[in-house]
């Protein structure tokens, strides 16, 4: 069963993911919050398994209650998916920095919705769409110029190389295949790099990477 924490300002906005996720056999909504200090009240609490977080709410916001849940090492097991209404929103690629899984758009279909809360909830992270890519390529190329961090003197030359693949958009399988190993080896060269680096999953792997220099926007146009 997902267990699914809901954190929108709106009532009818959360009525209605509730609605859809309630209907699902392996979906448990445990929990509505209507701002990002709520939000973090119940997921401490409740501990879901994944909490859909609008990014604009009054008063404690979803991008710091991403924050306070990433740095939260009782929540580690936790996934923040990030709710916006516009696919290219300026604080996106910040909560993915701050530690998110990934971002929905609010008017996205509801059976993709649900593939993407089961992809999270089994380990992926939304950042295979090309919107996502040219996204976090968007607001990457604003950041500060690409510097090395010592944690990636810890990869081996494969495990930027397979970061690099990440960053890219590419699943362990896609991975698998241009490297022309198995897709087992692939993703244990992910989460290597992951555990190397602290990051709690693809979607930060991502953001060290374009960060970091590995991969710069636009080289998977």
């Amino acid at each position: 069963m997902i267990r699914v924490l809901i954190a929108d300002d709106q009532a009818l906005v959360r009525a209605g993911f509730r609605a859809l996720l309630d209907a699902q056999e392996d979906i448990d909504v445990v929990g509505e919050a209507a701002d990002g200090d709520e939000a973090l009240i119940l997921a401490r609490r409740l501990v879901p398994d994944i909490v859909l977080m609008d990014i604009r709410m009054p008063g404690v916001d979803g991008l710091q209650a991403t924050r306070n849940i990433a740095a939260d090492p009782q929540l580690t097991s936790m996934r923040v998916v990030i709710l916006t209404t516009f696919e290219l929103d300026e604080y996106v690629f910040e909560a993915l920095r701050s530690g998110a899984s990934g971002f929905l758009v609010k008017d996205t279909e509801p059976v993709d919705l649900l593939r993407a809360l089961r992809a999270v909830a089994g380990g992926d992270a939304l950042l295979s769409p090309s919107v996502t890519r040219r996204l976090i390529a968007e607001f990457a190329a604003r950041a500060k110029e690409p510097h090395i961090t010592p944690a990636l003197d810890a990869l081996t030359e494969r495990e930027r190389e397979v970061m690099a693949l990440v960053a890219e958009g590419l699943t362990n399988d896609e991975i698998a295949q241009r490297l022309v190993v198995s897709p087992a080896t692939a993703k244990t060269h992910v989460s290597r790099a992951m555990v190397k680096l602290g990051a709690r999953d693809r979607a930060q792997l991502v953001v060290f990477a374009y960060e970091a220099g590995l991969v710069r926007p636009g080289w998977s146009e």
